[in-house]
């Protein structure tokens, strides 16, 4: 279980537009994402788990910032930053991309939106992409401008999704294409809806464009979606390890790279774009990677937390890993887990000891998604 800390609030830490909003309605825990304050727990971890899972949610998302990048080299920019093929991108589309640096670490693993032919925004996950970019820009000498908006997305997620947002939005919003997105508005307030969102469970994103207007969304969505039973919620650890989600910071990093992760379709390493990793990534691709991210099943009683710090993951007595995220699956009835390990302990079926909190347990390697 995670240690209780009190946390004192400065300009450092910012608040979102739907703060007010988020405590009002229960917010009983907070994480600092991208230097924000996000909410993470309302009922507990296992109360929004089957809440997100059987009805429809809202999510404060606000830390997860647009990095906007425009100028007349924006689309060079952008595909230099990446491995994944951007040439086929439309206006009105997002992709998932890694982001790598020379070495072929991992910066960050945004959406990318293509908001127009030379403007696009960075979705980012909780790393400093803004002064990354700014910095390699300026180096390189490219005519970008590259800043952060005022943007702070607000997700429905949820098997209910869609009921609600016919209501808010109109019959439109079941043509929304996985990741593509349209400009609109709801009752004036000005707002990008993508369908996507940090689960499996399908929803949408409201790229909310003038934060004076958050908690006037935030209630009217909460309004409509009374009917649909609508609770708000947050980014589940228990549902996104399910549907093989991997976080920033916690499953990757910076000191690993996409092809230690089941990211292949990401990856074009023979693109015809020039981007920062092509020779790393193919020196990598030719030598073959030394780890790779799995999953694990975890024998015993089930987890009562998550996984603060990295458990150590043995074979045959020897280190060969580490477990960076865990819990416990209640439509499984699983302990779950993703793990980075030695390449040569990575098959389907491994046996290997995890060094949990509560002692050693014996696990077996799983593929992901686990649902």
């Amino acid at each position: 279980m995670a240690e209780k800390i009190a946390l004192t609030l400065s300009n450092r830490i910012r608040k979102s537009p739907y703060y007010k909003s988020t405590k009002r309605y229960g917010a009983s825990a907070f994480s600092i994402y991208n230097h924000m304050l996000m909410p993470v727990a309302y009922e507990g971890p296992v109360a929004d788990y089957w809440n997100l899972v059987n009805n429809v949610t809202i999510w404060d998302v606000a830390g997860e910032r647009q990095v906007e990048i425009s100028g007349s080299d924006s689309y060079r920019f952008v595909e230099f930053i990446t491995p994944r093929d951007l040439s086929e991108l439309k206006v009105g589309q997002g992709k998932y991309a890694i982001i790598t640096d020379e070495n072929g670490g991992i910066i960050n693993d945004p959406i990318i939106l293509r908001l127009e032919e030379k403007r696009f925004w960075l979705s980012i996950a909780d790393s400093d992409v803004l002064l990354w970019t700014k910095g390699l820009a300026r180096g390189l000498g490219w005519d970008v401008n590259i800043h952060e908006p005022d943007v702070s997305p607000l997700a429905i997620q949820g098997p209910n999704n869609l009921p609600l947002m016919n209501d808010l939005f109109g019959s439109w919003v079941n043509d929304i294409k996985y990741f593509f997105f349209k400009e609109t508005e709801l009752n004036g307030i000005p707002l990008i809806v993508q369908r996507s969102g940090w689960s499996k469970q399908g929803g949408f994103e409201l790229y909310l464009m003038d934060g004076a207007r958050g908690d006037e969304l935030w209630d009217l969505i909460m309004q409509a979606g009374m009917k649909y039973g609508i609770k708000p919620a947050s980014p589940n650890n228990i549902e996104r390890i399910e549907s093989g989600l991997f976080s920033w910071g916690n499953d990757m990093n910076i000191e690993s790279n996409p092809l230690e992760l089941p990211f292949e379709k990401f990856c074009q390493l023979d693109k015809n774009a020039d981007y920062i990793s092509r020779d790393a990534l193919k020196k990598i691709a030719l030598e073959g990677v030394k780890n790779k991210v799995v999953g694990l099943i975890i024998d015993g009683d089930s987890f009562v937390g998550g996984c603060e710090n990295p458990w150590k993951i043995y074979s045959n007595n020897s280190i060969c890993g580490k477990l960076t995220s865990a819990a416990y699956s209640p439509r499984l009835k699983l302990n779950i887990a993703f793990a980075t390990v030695d390449v040569n302990v990575s098959s389907l079926g491994e046996k290997l000891t995890v060094e949990t909190p509560w002692g050693l347990r014996e696990a077996t390697v799983s593929r992901i998604p686990f649902i």
